[in-house]
């Protein structure tokens, strides 16, 4: 049966810790051994305990060999990092070091600086001076500097250093596992979506990533040739019988399919759902098979399917293939979603990557189709919004593609959440399928056929909207609308779903008004919106973008989160600190992509 661990077989990038140390000897250096490399141990003890890779096993940390106070040692480090897979440096000292002599050279890893917080030796010092050299030799750093004054003999992380090197850390490992895998585009254009125009610049400098392509026509080819593994397929179909409900057809009845046609389509939407994973990762089961350039995959973390309409107007729809794989789960048991992006909006496709990567939970992809006023809302169901919707909802919904954990079927403490897929349980797996059924596609749109998810997430969730968008002359964008998810009362929902599409899966997002900007009315928040679709992450993770934009060089242009839960190199500080966005943007620029 398919290995679906082999996606993680070539690894994941460790965090490399720096303890820098005042390099005089005879008393100096000696007296500072210890605490230095404490610092060093507390760190990485902190972050194997607070984060896990995607395939749910704890980040692995690499300690320098000794303490670094001077150039060899430094090098000694770099050759140690190289070799163990580095991916993200932080440097901790509590004394004074010779900056530009123990500092981390290499421009392609994110670096951070700990400067402990005491009054016996000068790590503040040491601090705003080797800050000061990485912005001078064109290498953005995070600085890290507790509030409170420590006792040099403290080996407690203080609670706001404790936020800042996980916030610094989780973002940069996202960078680091980017890093030579790539975006598969599945198909090409799609209805003449601007981000389905792949832009493999945007990928190889800003992201670090390949861009790898497939024609629609591979489908065929491997059901065709039967390039699927035929057991897991038999398997497939009988778990797709026993937990996807087939909802309502809604089609006029001379639209209507067969039943032997409707029977056919879901036989061939479960063939498509292999034959995507396998092209993202590869399956080794194909090599046994005789398939052995098709097991191989295309190294992809992320992907994007076309579908319409060359592929829709004559074959089933991609929409089941695409919740199936974004989801938590499907006939193999719980396992890490996988990143596929409708319509091959690969704009969209990252983000979501982002998201998935800072969080290790599934996302939901959506049309931000609909702001209903509260004025609205009343006029058309006599409701009148209130609560986390007084002023008023965005309706999120599309094609049938959205992860099944956007159900919000999930929970802790008695509340819906989404998980990383290791705290998913079967019970709550199931509870997301049977919330979840299957509607016959709509034929005008997808005339092939096909099924798409029908379900309404539950309200109450904190969650994160997000979009790249491309902008000619400046290049990606990036912006966050941080918000919740809101309970409608069941009439209220059947009257304004009944208005679109209601074959489709809905989310109910009502963003954080600020009364300022683009956050002065939902309105503005839909005005204001760079694309048709968002990416919606679970939490308020929009400070974790916004760390993780600035590691890229994408300047954020629209956001609603508070300045002070704001973290970006200190470098930043230099291009001003009072207009904190058109900083953002002059440091982006000035900078330029991390890999270019």
């Amino acid at each position: 049966m398919t290995d679906t661990s082999f996606r993680f077989q070539s690894g994941f990038p460790k965090i490399g810790i720096r303890p820098t140390i005042d390099g005089r000897r005879k008393g100096v250096r000696e007296s500072l051994e210890e605490q230095t490399m404490n610092m060093a141990i507390a760190t990485a003890k902190l972050l194997s305990e607070h984060l896990r890779y995607p395939n749910g096993e704890p980040v692995e940390c690499i300690i320098a060999d000794s303490c670094i106070g001077g150039v060899a040692e430094a090098a000694a480090c770099a050759d140690k990092f190289a070799k163990s897979g580095v991916g993200v440096s932080i440097t901790v000292t509590p004394c004074w070091c010779y900056g530009t002599e123990t500092m981390d050279m290499d421009p392609h890893i994110p670096k951070a600086v700990w400067g402990f917080n005491g009054t016996e030796r000068p790590g503040a010092v040491y601090l705003a001076a080797v800050l000061s050299g990485y912005a001078q030799k064109g290498l953005p750093a995070f600085g890290i500097y507790g509030e409170h004054v420590q006792d040099a003999g403290d080996t407690n992380v203080p609670e706001d250093v404790q936020g800042k090197l996980i916030g610094f850390a989780k973002a940069a490992l996202a960078v680091a596992y980017m890093k030579g895998k790539s975006y598969l585009s599945m198909g090409s254009v799609s209805m003449g979506i601007a981000g389905s125009i792949v832009n493999d610049t945007f990928f190889q400098e800003y992201l670090g990533m390949r861009n790898e392509y497939i024609d629609m026509t591979e489908y065929v080819r491997r059901m065709d040739e039967h390039i699927y593994d035929p057991a897991e397929f038999e398997k497939a179909l009988a778990w797709v019988k026993e937990n996807c409900i087939e909802g309502p057809d809604n089609n006029r009845e001379e639209l209507q399919q067969s039943r032997e046609k409707k029977d056919k389509d879901w036989e061939t939407v479960v063939k498509m759902t292999q034959i995507a994973r396998d092209l993202m990762v590869g399956n080794p089961k194909l090599a046994e098979l005789g398939f052995g350039e098709e097991a191989l995959g295309h190294n992809a973390i992320v992907s994007g399917f076309q579908g319409q309409r060359q592929w829709t107007d004559h074959f089933p729809n991609g929409d089941f293939l695409e919740s199936i794989l974004n989801s938590s789960f499907d006939w193999n048991g719980i396992r890490a979603p996988y990143i596929v992006a409708t319509e091959n909006d690969s704009l969209n496709g990252a983000v979501m990557l982002f998201g998935y990567l800072l969080t290790n939970t599934a996302q939901i992809f959506a049309d931000v189709r609909t702001y209903w006023s509260p004025e609205s809302v009343e006029r058309v169901t006599g409701f009148k919004l209130d609560n986390d919707a007084e002023n008023g909802v965005l309706h999120l919904i599309n094609s049938g593609s959205a992860t099944l954990d956007g159900t919000g079927e999930q929970s802790k403490d008695g509340k819906p959440v989404m998980k990383p897929f290791w705290d998913i349980s079967e019970e709550e797996a199931q509870k997301c399928l049977d919330a979840t059924s299957w509607r016959p596609a709509n034929t005008e749109y997808f005339r092939g056929g096909g099924y798409s998810s029908d379900f309404m997430t539950r309200g109450g969730m904190p969650m994160t909207m997000s979009r790249i968008n491309l902008v000619k002359g400046i290049g990606p964008v990036l912006q966050i609308a941080e918000g919740y998810t809101v309970d409608l009362p069941a009439h209220v929902h059947d009257a304004l779903d009944q208005r679109t599409d209601p074959t489709w899966p809905t989310t109910w997002f009502a963003p954080v008004i600020t009364g300022e900007g683009s956050f002065r009315s939902v309105y503005e928040v839909m005005n204001n919106w760079g694309a048709n679709h968002g990416s919606i992450s679970y939490g308020h993770i929009g400070a974790d973008l916004i760390t993780l934009a600035s590691m890229l060089r994408i300047p954020v242009n629209m956001h609603n989160v508070a300045e002070e839960r704001i973290f970006r190199p200190r470098a930043w500080g230099l291009f001003g600190t009072a207009e904190l966005e058109s900083a953002d943007f002059r440091a982006c620029q000035n900078f330029g992509p991390i890999y270019k």
